[in-house]
């Protein structure tokens, strides 16, 4: 089996510096911010450090499928205020840039939220437009859209919503999704089993389908199912326990797509890592 285990490595100092954190855990995929998470604007990154970065990913073995950059956490692409979707757009659009300069293939963002002012019909419609826009402006990277725990009132936590943003992008080619395991279970639907794994991705399948999955992020959650909050534990420590990872290790569908690791304590992300392992070990 061909999985891509990692985890979302610190950028601190330049992204050219993550392919070596991720090799030092045992990684052989990893996710990233290319710039601040929580500041609109960064500098534009360098000549010198996208070129450090790809003959790092070179030393270290990591091609585009195998990593996973993130976008701010500031934007918006469904707000119903224009003067801050405008700005959304912007940085989204600058987001999909850096990837594209880095030699990446994927853009991992949270699709949006309402804020009470919109519908959710008009505001999962205005998040596609958003990555249509974002389509036309940058070519080759794709939109990867992470499910939601529900939280306030953020879209995306309900499969229902993933496919009707898909269905609005133009380019079926160039968007695809992220499913957050502690997001998923917090969301509704239960992981706890083989067969409730079994259940969840069969709805999956059926409402989205399983080929746009183009990534996930392995989290236990320390809330109980359907609670609709977002707060990720080690794994095996929370209410989903080891059984849905166990799962996800051992079945093919999941296998050449970055499976990153979002847990609470970095300093046993080696650990987990090794023990995702040796479950595809065991099958």
């Amino acid at each position: 089996m061909k999985k891509f285990i990692g985890a979302h490595v610190s950028a601190a100092g330049g992204v050219d510096n993550v392919p070596q954190r991720a090799n030092e855990i045992g990684a052989n995929a990893f996710a990233l911010f290319t710039k601040n998470q929580r500041q609109w604007v960064a500098k534009p990154l360098t000549e010198e450090v996208i070129q450090r970065f790809k003959s790092e990913c070179q030393k270290y073995s990591f091609r585009a499928e195998q990593i996973l950059p993130h976008d701010s956490y500031l934007i918006n692409l469904g707000a119903p205020e224009l003067d801050k979707l405008e700005k959304s757009r912007a940085a989204f659009i600058d987001e999909m840039e850096r990837s594209q300069q880095l030699g990446l293939t994927l853009l991992n963002f949270h699709p949006g939220s309402h804020l009470k002012k919109l519908s959710e019909s008009d505001c999962l419609d205005r998040i596609a437009e958003s990555i249509n826009l974002a389509h036309q402006q940058v070519p080759d990277v794709i939109a990867v859209i992470e499910n939601t725990a529900g939280q306030g009132t953020n879209l995306g936590w309900r499969f229902e919503h993933l496919a009707h943003i898909i269905d609005k992008v133009e380019d079926k080619s160039r968007v695809g999704v992220c499913l957050d395991t502690c997001h998923t279970f917090t969301a509704g639907y239960d992981l706890r089993t083989k067969e409730a794994c079994e259940h969840t991705f069969a709805e999956f399948d059926r409402i989205v389908g399983m080929h746009y999955l183009r990534a996930m992020h392995l989290n236990d959650s320390k809330i109980p199912l359907g609670g609709k909050v977002d707060r990720h534990h080690s794994l095996g420590k929370g209410e989903i326990g080891w059984a849905c990872f166990e799962y996800i290790m051992q079945d093919a569908r999941f296998d050449s797509i970055p499976l990153i690791l979002e847990t609470i304590e970095p300093a046993i992300w080696g650990d987990e890592i090794q023990q995702l392992r040796h479950f595809t070990t065991n099958c």
